[in-house]
């Protein structure tokens, strides 16, 4: 499959506390279930209207119906009884159209904490099918890494912190930053990695062996 220009964006049904998601022509847009109502809100015209429905407004649904009749095939209806999560399975769908680049909003907070949790290691899997992605709210965002180097540019603010997604993340060096670490282990019981700050240099931050969650608040590492 030949790799597509753009960004997939999936705007899901969590938390929406960002003002406007911005959008470039080559860019598949995604509603997720709920997160079609936000999309609305919004003014966005998703490609592609994905879920089992369940977190949709009867209003939002005669909407939705409408779109699948008038628009075949911008509306996919799943089965309530899967193994995907919706937010998952519309990740699937555009890796398999070639989209590697993914920015996920209304994927953090809301009700349900499980769900938050669950587009976490949603990151971990587009990493592990050659992709890269972000949950995106107006607080910062969050992405992993695993066994790689992430550069982040001197205009990066605001707070990094890194978790240990496995037992522990061995090799971890962080240059540029308020605090630096040296080919240090992180393990998943301890914290040691939280509330780091960006100080308008250039930053790296690099993991030999293991799995970081690396989350940004009060700011952004995108360039």
């Amino acid at each position: 499959m030949e790799r597509q220009a753009g960004k997939c964006v999936i705007v899901a049904a969590g938390d929406l506390s960002v003002a406007e998601i911005p959008l470039s022509g080559s860019d598949m847009l995604i509603a997720v279930d709920g997160g079609y109502k936000y999309c609305e809100e919004l003014g966005l015209k998703p490609d592609l209207v994905l879920g089992d429905f369940d977190s949709v407004s009867g209003g939002q649904m005669e909407q939705i119906d409408r779109l699948s009749t008038e628009s075949p095939g911008r509306v996919l209806r799943l089965k309530p009884e899967k193994d995907d999560t919706d937010t998952l399975a519309a990740i699937r769908l555009a890796l398999g159209r070639g989209y590697r680049e993914f920015l996920l909003y209304g994927a953090t907070g809301g009700s349900r904490l499980e769900h938050t949790v669950a587009n976490i290691q949603c990151l971990l899997f587009i990493r592990h099918h050659g992709g890269v992605g972000y949950l995106l709210d107006r607080a910062g965002m969050c992405f992993v890494l695993e066994d790689e180097e992430r550069c982040f540019p001197a205009s990066s603010a605001g707070y990094l912190s890194l978790f240990s997604l496995g037992r522990e993340a061995r090799g971890v060096n962080i240059r540029g930053m308020k605090y630096e670490l040296d080919n240090a282990v992180i393990t998943n019981d301890f914290p040691i990695g939280v509330s780091n700050e960006f100080i308008g240099a250039e930053a790296v931050v690099s993991v030999r062996q293991g799995q970081l969650l690396g989350i940004i608040t009060n700011g952004t590492g995108l360039s």
